[in-house]
């Protein structure tokens, strides 16, 4: 019995070993609870937040002189298109007025917003004009080539910072993220630079109807803008526009 037992032993040992032996040669996963847990889901990555985009909007102003209507301005928001195989924004503005039209075609950064070529059709019976503006907007340089009749010029702009535009100026101001009272930026005209400061949230009225309205005011006082305070912030009323200093006012809004 003695011997029997003590074969048995062995042969158990031999068995053993055996299976631990292989174990290892094979690489089989040891049977532990770790083995079967399920695999740790991974964390989400945050998505970068794009602008609203606005293709297809466009919005009738009515253009007024001290309680004188004196015309309209139509902006227009284009599809997108190219300039040296870059993608970029594409807008029109066009005011027409008594013997006076103004069409603004503007191209701009699909991101920052900042104007990056402008051409302009300019008509004051009897003059014709066409104006082309190159904005280098690395290097802060505004390039004005002018074609009246037969005079032809050029002019060139150096500022210290990004250069805006002044028609685009509010639909630039609409694209930023959380305007709160005191709110203020830096306009960096060509020919001056202006602060503008979100002074009031206040009702306005409106030919398209009465909004609740963002209002800011540049310093020195030269303009106002309206806003709407909700998320298409759509430019409302624009005071001090154009050469002339005419007020804009929303008469039709659509996308």
């Amino acid at each position: 019995m003695r011997r029997f037992g003590l074969l048995l032993f062995i042969i158990f040992i031999f068995v053993v070993f055996l299976y631990v032996f292989l174990d290892k040669t094979t690489q089989r996963p040891a049977f532990t609870h770790a083995s079967f847990k399920p695999k740790a889901e991974e964390s989400p990555v945050a998505k970068e937040e794009k602008p609203i985009e606005r293709i297809g909007e466009k919005i009738v102003y009515g253009v007024i002189l001290k309680k004188i209507s004196l015309g309209r301005a139509v902006f227009t928001h284009l599809p997108h298109t190219q300039i040296n195989g870059k993608k970029v924004s594409l807008m029109t503005f066009e005011t027409k007025l008594i013997r006076f039209s103004d069409l603004e075609t503007i191209y701009s950064d699909t991101n920052s917003f900042l104007p990056l070529k402008v051409e302009r059709d300019i008509s004051s019976w009897p003059i014709h004009e066409k104006i082309t503006e190159h904005y280098d907007q690395e290097n802060f340089i505004l390039t004005i080539r002018k074609d009246k009749g037969r005079e032809k010029r050029q002019v060139v702009i150096r500022k210290n910072s990004p250069i805006h535009n002044a028609i685009m100026l509010p639909f630039y101001v609409r694209r930023q993220d959380k305007l709160n009272l005191g709110w203020s930026m830096i306009a960096n005209l060509p020919s001056q630079q202006f602060e503008i400061n979100l002074v009031s949230i206040e009702e306005l009225k409106v030919p398209a109807g009465t909004f609740k309205a963002y209002r800011f005011k540049s310093n020195p006082d030269r303009f106002e803008i309206w806003l709407s305070a909700d998320e298409r912030k759509i430019p409302l009323k624009i005071k001090g526009a154009g050469t002339l200093g005419y007020t804009l006012v929303m008469k039709e809004y659509s996308m």
